[in-house]
């Protein structure tokens, strides 16, 4: 099957795990209270076992098996995470991490634990896509896949603990929660904002642009110092000009570069550059950044409609949209295209961007 009908038929796969994912837990809020860290926390875990492992183990296996048995691993791996993640920023207590509404003194996950997760998920592309999995790919391809999450969680973790302070949510759920405050110098939501813009950045430039401009320079070590640095100071600059020229809070801009992350998954991925790549390079780059952010506008735009009539409670409709495009449809994305291998579509190993 060529393209488009493989990207549809594996965009129709991505809906179905997004909807379960969304929506299995007994509705979008719930969902999201419950499934949002988990999935999340997961996202690590589906990077190694897609891109590291190259779908090892589940290719000892045949198709369908093979994501079957490591989707069966992520969601192993996403519970265990979650877990830790819990221990690390506050109370740990394993009613939290399953129920939506543990009862009175137990701590919840939701938000509390998202901005570590974010954190770890971020390093994980850095690592793989930015640095060109530079030197970790020397370990041979399993263990590289373990020290790039053992990593990117020191690299998470640490930056969590760097630049967090939590002085912006109310001193009653810190003290229900039992919410460890770091005591850095960024609100807890500012840093997760900025995260997610960094994300947004990795996507647009080494996904959607598979690396280029910074694949132009031959010198190794010049194309990482290059990449790092133009990720991260984009990354800061644009939330500066979000949040500090234009106004805009966290929880505007969150959802919006999440929809954007979401929207070069599915043009690269799923559809693997299609039309674009009928183009010579430079309108390939115009063509697959126009389509982008047109679908990413769509879905920010579909998204926010059903969560304005969703009744939210502890969570926001900015919350939802941000999650869901994030975790939620970028997990089902990398499900079907770097675990499922696109059955029942192709039997042919997917086509992920690679950094080198």
């Amino acid at each position: 099957m060529t393209q488009p009908w493989r990207g549809l038929g594996g965009l129709a796969f991505a809906a179905a795990a997004f909807f379960i994912l969304a929506f299995s837990a007994g509705g979008a809020a719930t969902s999201l209270l419950v499934l949002g860290p988990i999935a999340t926390f997961a996202l690590p875990a589906v990077a190694v076992v897609a891109l590291w492992w190259k779908d090892w183990p589940g290719t000892r296996l045949r198709t369908p098996w093979t994501g079957v048995v490591n989707t069966v691993l992520v969601v192993v791996a996403g519970v265990a995470l979650a877990i830790a993640g819990q221990a690390i920023a506050e109370r740990p207590d394993l009613r939290a991490v399953f129920l939506a509404a543990p009862g009175p003194g137990v701590p919840t996950t939701f938000p509390a634990t998202m901005a570590l997760a974010g954190a770890v998920f971020t390093a994980m592309p850095q690592l793989y896509f930015v640095c060109e999995r530079y030197p970790l790919d020397r370990l041979g391809r399993v263990r590289a896949g373990v020290a790039a999450l053992l990593v990117s969680w020191a690299v998470g973790a640490g930056a969590y603990f760097l630049f967090v302070n939590v002085s912006d949510v109310p001193a009653a759920v810190r003290a229900a929660d039992g919410l460890h405050d770091p005591g850095g110098p960024v609100a807890l939501r500012d840093f997760g904002a900025a995260l997610i813009v960094v994300g947004m950045w990795q996507a647009v430039l080494f996904i959607a642009l598979r690396g280029w401009p910074v694949s132009l320079i031959t010198t190794r070590w010049v194309r990482l110092a290059a990449g790092n640095v133009l990720v991260a100071g984009l990354g800061a600059a644009t939330y500066m000009v979000l949040h500090d020229l234009a106004g805009l809070a966290p929880d505007v801009i969150t959802p919006i570069c999440g929809c954007v992350i979401s929207a070069a998954l599915i043009v690269e991925l799923l559809f693997e550059g299609w039309p674009a790549t009928l183009l010579s390079p430079g309108p390939r780059r115009l063509v697959t950044l126009g389509l982008t952010a047109a679908l990413a506008i769509a879905l920010d735009l579909g998204l926010t409609a059903y969560a304005n009539g969703v009744h939210w409670t502890r969570a926001t409709a900015d919350d939802w949209v941000t999650t869901a495009s994030l975790s939620f449809a970028g997990a089902g994305i990398i499900l079907h295209v770097g675990i499922g291998l696109r059955w029942p579509f192709t039997r042919t190993e997917p086509t992920v961007p690679d950094p080198t």
